[in-house]
């Protein structure tokens, strides 16, 4: 379990976050945390041990934050084949008050190849988005909902990225549409074939939902 932060640590993590978002990790270094925060490099060092692990705390501060909005946002939406799609709309709604796109792809940009530890984290939140997919899709009775899960995911992915870098405005609105045609397919060809969508087989306990 991550500790709990001392106000002078959740101080430093609120700047750092910030800056590592907005100006890149490596650009920022810890005197300009430090100065931003209105505190000093040795209680940064103190409450973090190093810049790695502030960088770590920000990617799971960050991860956490992912979690509760999506589960939020999709709380009142009844299970089925839409409640899948929510997840564009929850994307959609995230990204709004985060122009820079992905926090995690981001990181992943400046650590891809080495072996840092924040690679663990950006792994684990995409293998989560994924897993959300996986098991929305098994909720809603969708047949092979693994293989539908992936594709779903990896629509999701390209969406956020060609947000940011490849600059359409409507990325992740394209990437919901062409979901509901993938979805929809394969709702449409279950119907015909006599298997009712929304009749699920019982969920996955072990599913991390939170």
């Amino acid at each position: 379990m991550t500790k709990a932060l001392t106000p002078a640590g959740e101080r430093i993590l609120t700047v750092a976050s910030a800056l590592f978002y907005e100006r890149g990790i490596r650009a920022v270094g810890v005197d300009l945390i430090a100065d931003e925060a209105g505190t000093t490099k040795k209680t940064l060092y103190d409450r973090f041990g190093s810049k790695d692990g502030l960088v770590m705390r920000y990617l799971e501060r960050r991860f956490e934050r992912w979690r509760e909005f999506v589960l939020a946002y999709l709380e009142p939406i009844p299970t089925g084949p839409e409640r899948v799609l929510s997840i564009y709309d929850a994307l959609a709604s995230w990204m709004r008050d985060n122009h820079r796109g992905c926090g995690f792809v981001n990181a992943f940009a400046e650590y891809g190849g080495t072996d840092h530890p924040a690679l663990e984290v950006i792994r684990s939140e995409k293998d989560w988005t994924r897993a959300l997919f996986v098991q929305l899709a098994e909720d809603a009775g969708l047949p092979a909902p693994d293989e539908l899960g992936l594709k779903l995911s990896l629509i999701h992915e390209g969406a956020v990225v060609m947000s940011t870098a490849g600059a359409r405005a409507d990325a992740v609105d394209v990437a919901r549409s062409i979901a509901s045609t993938l979805v929809n397919g394969i709702v449409s060809g279950t119907l015909q074939s006599g298997r009712s969508a929304g009749s699920a087989p019982s969920p996955r306990s072990t599913f991390p939902l939170t």
